[in-house]
């Protein structure tokens, strides 16, 4: 049965004390609000006692630091005397979240706290990057132990991973590379035609979707897709304690979640940037022949001419490099989720942002390496 909350206000040698007892629960929000706007004199001491607290949430820690900060407030040296048991565990959290906000509320433009935010974005950097390495280096362990051993190789969930990510994923990638294709080309056509060099378009879109384009559009659309599902399903298995119960079974879950998912990605990138490639030059390929009055035989030969074996390698050496990095990043954001939604749905977004930023930058060391070594 719910007992309200109440407060007992009593003497003692070291000052005053108040007594809590009752529930300090969210249901009782009302009388909690009236109790933690109590009044006091500015002098002495003041204990707040929670022994007699029966029920206790986050509602009613803030409730009781409300009470508390208000005495300090009014010049009274106040404190809580918490129990050593669970309810500590609880005003630790509440005291911590608290920190946090009055840091960010007295914080300003100052140096001092520029430099402060360089130094734990820095740090948050080297955390993230260094769990990160640890993920590649446990997956290539596994992978390992699968080759030794291909039983370990879950490959039925890999193929199952493979379906989701790949076929599924093939009428989305088609449309939007077909798409590109035609906005490419014909911007080329507009563009060109003041010079006269509308059968450049063809060398133009061709290289530009053989070596980047094409791969850059794929990779960024299984991010935003399937990455943020890898991240979604593992999250919400950590927050159902599903990865702790693989641990408990004796189940490693790398070898048992992560690492099918991703070896599903680094064979899926390869096949839908082939797609992709296909269907953004046919795009090109049917703006020539409506807005650029090239014929298809024109035009294919001019594709044959343009493209180059060089060109669709370095493509397709880029897609499972992304992949694997995108499914990294996704596995690392899903096993990061705390227990909430609010926790699920910022590793699913970090995981969409981080992928794309880290496959252009991939795509940027790439395009260094390949023209180092003339390709």
């Amino acid at each position: 049965m719910a007992v309200g909350p109440t407060l007992r206000s009593s003497s003692s040698p070291g000052g005053a004390v108040l007594s809590a007892s009752g529930d300090w629960t969210g249901a009782h929000a009302a009388d909690l609000e009236r109790l933690s706007q109590a009044a006091f004199a500015p002098e002495g001491k003041l204990t707040i006692d929670i022994e007699s607290v029966g029920r206790l949430d986050t509602f009613g820690v803030w409730a009781l630091e409300r009470l508390q900060r208000c005495a300090t407030e009014a010049g009274v040296e106040a404190r809580i005397a918490i129990p050593r048991d669970a309810r500590a565990d609880l005003f630790a959290g509440v005291e911590k979240a608290l920190s946090r906000q009055r840091r960010q509320i007295a914080r300003g433009d100052t140096l001092a706290n520029w430099l402060e935010g360089i130094g734990l974005s820095t740090r948050a950097f080297a955390v993230d990057f260094a769990a990160f390495l640890d993920l590649v280096g446990r997956l290539t362990f596994c992978f390992w132990q699968g080759l030794r051993s291909p039983s370990r190789l879950r490959l039925r969930s890999a193929i199952h991973h493979l379906d989701r990510t790949g076929l599924r994923a093939t009428p989305i990638i088609a449309l939007m590379c077909f798409l590109i294709g035609c906005i490419l080309a014909q911007q080329g056509f507009f563009h060109f035609q003041r010079f006269g060099a509308t059968n450049y378009v063809v060398d133009l879109v061709t290289i530009l979707v053989l070596r980047e384009i094409g791969v850059l559009l794929v990779t960024i659309m299984v991010a935003g897709r399937s990455g943020s599902a890898y991240t979604a399903e593992i999250g919400s298995m950590k927050m159902r304690e599903e990865i702790d119960a693989l641990r408990t079974m004796g189940l490693d879950p790398i070898e048992y979640l992560i690492l099918p998912r991703i070896l599903a990605l680094i064979v899926a990138a390869p096949l839908l940037t082939i797609i992709g490639n296909g269907a953004a030059l046919y795009g090109a390929g049917v703006v020539a022949a409506t807005y650029g009055d090239m014929s298809p035989a024109v035009y294919l030969e001019r594709l044959h001419e343009a493209a180059s074996h060089i060109d669709l390698e370095v493509g397709l050496i880029k897609a499972p490099v992304m992949a694997f990095v995108i499914g990294a990043v996704a596995a690392l954001e899903g096993m990061k989720v705390q227990g909430s939604a609010e926790s699920l749905g910022l590793g699913a977004t970090a995981s969409v942002v981080r992928s794309i930023f880290f496959v252009i930058v991939l795509d940027g060391i790439f395009a260094v390496l390949f023209a180092a070594v003339g390709m």
